[in-house]
């Protein structure tokens, strides 16, 4: 049950943090400052130096079961790319990890732990085989190459599938994505890059909470 009400969580809350930084201590502040503004769906990518620093720090602060709103928050891994990594950001208290692309080994071990796992995919084909090794969700990377009309146009033939386009969603496109039905949606630069550039991470607050209203409007 713990794996389900992770993706319910994911879901409802629309919006997923992608941060990418040169240290944990970045990441970290990054993460704290898009929880603020009200983006609790946090993935740490593992191109991270030291990422795992990372997820092990917000993962001491805050929880998926926290009955604190300052509190409460969904910590995951990005840019898994083996069963390998999977498992150490687990035990570094990962809630979920995502992946650039499908790697089965991967799925078996996420799903071994009931961790859930959202791989990267491209085309109808890729999002068939993950359904059947037994994905929940899987990312449309790089959603920048699509429109939101190729969620409606997999979902003729998949209807079950869960999507979650990344990179390419920003708060002109958002409505048009969840619209579409997009099962929640991936922030990654837009959300940071202003901030790294001018080194104000209050910026990541002030962004975060457009988008958190964007994807209110949009399901409103």
């Amino acid at each position: 049950m713990n794996k389900l009400r992770i993706i319910r969580q994911i879901h409802e809350e629309g919006v997923v943090a992608v941060l990418r930084g040169d240290s944990p201590e970045e990441v970290v502040e990054m993460a704290e400052q898009a929880i603020a503004g009200g983006i609790k769906i946090i993935e740490i990518t593992m191109t991270v130096p030291f990422a795992l620093r990372a997820i092990e720090k917000l993962a001491s602060i805050y929880s998926s079961t926290a009955q604190d709103p300052q509190k409460y928050a969904v910590i995951g891994a990005g840019t898994v790319l083996d069963p390998e990594t999977a498992r150490a950001a687990i035990l570094s208290g990962s809630e979920f990890v995502v992946g650039p692309s499908l790697n089965p080994e991967t799925v078996k071990l996420c799903n071994r732990y009931r961790i859930p796992v959202m791989p990267g995919v491209m085309t109808a084909k890729e999002i068939q085989e993950a359904l059947e090794l037994g994905v929940d969700v899987v990312k449309l990377f790089p959603g920048n190459l699509y429109s939101p009309s190729m969620i409606r146009a997999i979902k003729g033939p998949l209807p079950q599938a869960n999507i979650m386009p990344t990179g390419g969603v920003n708060l002109d496109n958002l409505k048009d994505w969840v619209k579409a039905g997009a099962f929640a949606v991936g922030i990654g630069s837009d959300l940071t890059s202003e901030a790294v550039r001018l080194q104000d991470y209050g910026l990541i607050a002030q962004k975060s909470a457009q988008y958190v209203e964007a994807f209110r409007a949009s399901i409103g």
